[in-house]
């Protein structure tokens, strides 16, 4: 099996952007959850537009409008794509706002496991010692969560079992990252225009002009994660991938505990403790299979 670290990167660099989020979110009163995913709709469409220009990947994007005119299937399966990861964005905006991000984080937690399951099941892949050791480790923080907090709701399972249908319809539709994000962003637009138009507060960013700063910014974060979420789970096998989604619910964590002040139980140690050892578990193996794979290329033919 092999390993792109430039995969590896990818997915640490989305997870420590997704990180940023919830926090940052807050910032953004008087705008609720509902207007949050909206405007990140609308204002990456230009930013994306602008990467693919900056990563010269117009090409690429002309070659999907190209596929999309002479595949009707292709066709179809877009605004699938585009329904199947909004809802998954409107999630994760608007729990915090709401007092519900436990939930949310929770299927998260579940994610990962989501994920290695999906890559076993329709995939056929192999876990290797270490990673399986990972999943183990894993599992019991995920099964201790679920024990001392009973927080095992429809939002839990909505974020737990919608990305690995999305993940493996888009890798089905052998779109490069960006080029899909660009159609997924252009399908959402109208709606996030009509939920704007219909439901925005009046004026609010007259009341407070410091959003035109704040919101391109939460959508250029937002866009940029999400890029490189997708470009590595294209790189990487689906259940290291999948693994290496642990890190996230990690960070957030940190984040939730030194920057938003949130009351840490101690009871709390016995879910963290297992996934932070599955982390490492899979930093340590990733790096010796990097080096076991450089050490062919460069070896002498």
């Amino acid at each position: 099996m092999h390993l792109s670290g430039r995969g590896l990167a990818l997915s640490i660099g989305a997870s420590l952007l997704f990180a940023v989020l919830p926090g940052y979110v807050q910032w953004l009163t008087p705008l609720d959850g509902v207007q949050v995913f909206a405007q990140r709709v609308l204002w990456s469409v230009p930013l994306i537009l602008l990467l693919v220009v900056a990563a010269r990947q117009t090409h690429l994007l002309r070659e999907t409008f190209v596929r999309l005119r002479h595949e009707p299937l292709l066709l179809a399966a877009c605004p699938l794509a585009a329904a199947l990861i909004g809802v998954q964005w409107f999630l994760f905006l608007w729990a915090p706002l709401v007092g519900r991000m436990l939930e949310v984080s929770m299927g998260y937690f579940l994610l990962p496991l989501a994920l290695v399951l999906s890559g076993r099941v329709f995939y056929g892949e192999r876990l290797r010692p270490l990673q399986r050791l990972a999943v183990a480790c894993a599992v019991l923080g995920v099964l201790h969560e679920l024990w001392r907090t009973q927080a095992f709701s429809w939002l839990t399972l909505a974020t737990a079992l919608g990305y690995p249908p999305y993940m493996m319809l888009r890798r089905w539709m052998r779109l490069d990252a960006l080029s899909g994000f660009v159609l997924e962003m252009l399908i959402l637009a109208p709606l996030a225009i009509g939920l704007i138009v219909m439901y925005g507060p009046a004026d609010a960013f007259g009341e407070r002009p410091v959003l035109w700063l704040l919101v391109p910014f939460m959508a250029l974060i937002g866009t940029l994660a999400f890029a490189a979420y997708m470009a590595s789970s294209r790189l990487l096998p689906m259940g290291l991938f999948g693994i290496l989604s642990y890190l996230e619910p990690v960070l957030l964590f940190i984040v939730a505990l030194l920057l938003l002040g949130e009351h840490f139980d101690t009871g709390q140690w016995l879910t963290y403790l297992p996934i932070w050892l599955a982390v490492l578990l899979v930093g340590w193996d990733s790096a010796r299979l990097l080096r076991k794979q450089q050490r062919e290329r460069i070896r002498p033919r």
